[in-house]
């Protein structure tokens, strides 16, 4: 049995995936036309998608103005914030 993801293991993997996904951006900025870059883009977007959602789900949001849904109570004022773990 798999041990539960704690939240600095879905910090770690955010943040992987994020320069995973910023990198074959620039790389496909000047090659548009590799499409096995543009599927490990795709990829690593649906990984960070899920891997944000996971981490919201459990810890609370990541980024605010919009972009995390905040569930039955405001959630902002909770401590330790992403940055701060």
């Amino acid at each position: 049995m798999r041990t539960p993801i704690n939240r600095e293991e879905l910090l770690l993997r955010i943040q992987a995936l994020e320069f995973a996904a910023l990198d074959l951006n620039l790389y496909l900025n000047t090659h548009p036309g590799d499409a096995r870059a543009l599927a490990d883009f795709n990829q690593i977007s649906a990984a960070l998608a899920q891997t944000r959602k996971a981490y919201e789900q459990a810890f609370g949001p990541l980024m605010n103005y919009g972009h995390s849904l905040s569930c039955g109570r405001w959630a902002w004022i909770d401590e330790p914030w992403p940055w701060e773990v």
